[in-house]
């Protein structure tokens, strides 16, 4: 009895020596003094891709004009209400646009494609409107987050801040200073990390984030060592389990 009492007293003192983390390792922005001021120069703009989904609405004050630069799908289909179609960025970086034909709009920003489509139109409408969408701006956040998954964007930009408060927010287990970043354009596939406790991370590649990003949060050495432990400690009950097991199938057989 002494033994197991023993066994228990370590166990819980392992457990709690392993899960303690220092203010190092879980707060933001450690080196940010009182009333400071960062100007942020990051002139993020986000970009088309291959395979984004594009939503673009033409209108002008003349309606009749505009009309054929905008398709719509299920007009006049049992009474169901016209349904505006999206454009696909297919592999060449196009989009196939009304009247106009082949549009290059992968690597545009979605201010560049406005004046590009305006420059195209100038022909056959006067001041048009022209209102566009990314459809698929998605990230997904894996790892050491309280809630993992794969989370919409509404709006052109979301910071990385942004991006975790939507996951939860990082575990005590997350490793703050080493957050990787995968980032896929066109096929090729760029992984950045970013540092988390420091005020500069507004100054990173990746603190804004694009569509299909993929934010990794490792766990840190508390987190490693307590799934090492539940691993054990799985082991160990398997093997009673099976002795017992195997115990009662002997006892039973004499």
């Amino acid at each position: 009895m002494k033994n197991y009492v023993q066994s228990i007293v370590l166990l819980l003192a392992v457990t709690f020596i392993t899960s303690c983390a220092s203010r190092k390792e879980v707060v933001y922005f450690q080196d940010t003094g009182d009333f400071e001021t960062l100007v942020n120069n990051n002139d993020f703009v986000s970009k088309f891709k291959v395979d984004d989904l594009v939503s673009i609405h033409i209108s002008s004050l003349n309606p009749e004009a505009s009309a054929p630069f905008n398709l719509f799908r299920g007009a006049g289909e049992g009474g169901m209400q016209a349904e505006q179609v999206d454009y696909l960025v297919d592999q060449a970086g196009e989009i196939d646009f009304p009247v106009i034909g082949k549009l290059k709009i992968s690597g545009l920003s979605p201010d560049e494609l406005r004046t590009l489509l305006r420059e195209r139109l100038s022909d056959y409408l006067k001041d048009p409107i022209i209102n566009i969408r990314l459809q698929n701006f998605t990230v997904t956040v894996l790892g050491e987050v309280n809630r993992p998954g794969t989370y919409p964007v509404n709006g052109e930009q979301i910071s990385i801040l942004e991006a975790l408060g939507l996951a939860g927010d990082l575990t005590i287990r997350g490793v703050r200073e080493n957050v990787l970043v995968i980032r896929d354009f066109n096929g090729t596939k760029v992984y950045n990390r970013i540092d988390l406790t420091t005020k500069n991370m507004v100054k990173s590649p990746v603190f804004y984030l694009t569509q299909n990003d993929v934010v990794y949060v490792e766990p840190n050495r508390s987190g490693i060592t307590a799934s090492s432990l539940d691993n054990r400690a799985n082991i160990a009950i398997s093997i009673v389990s099976l002795l017992i097991t195997s115990t009662v199938i002997i006892l039973s057989r004499q």
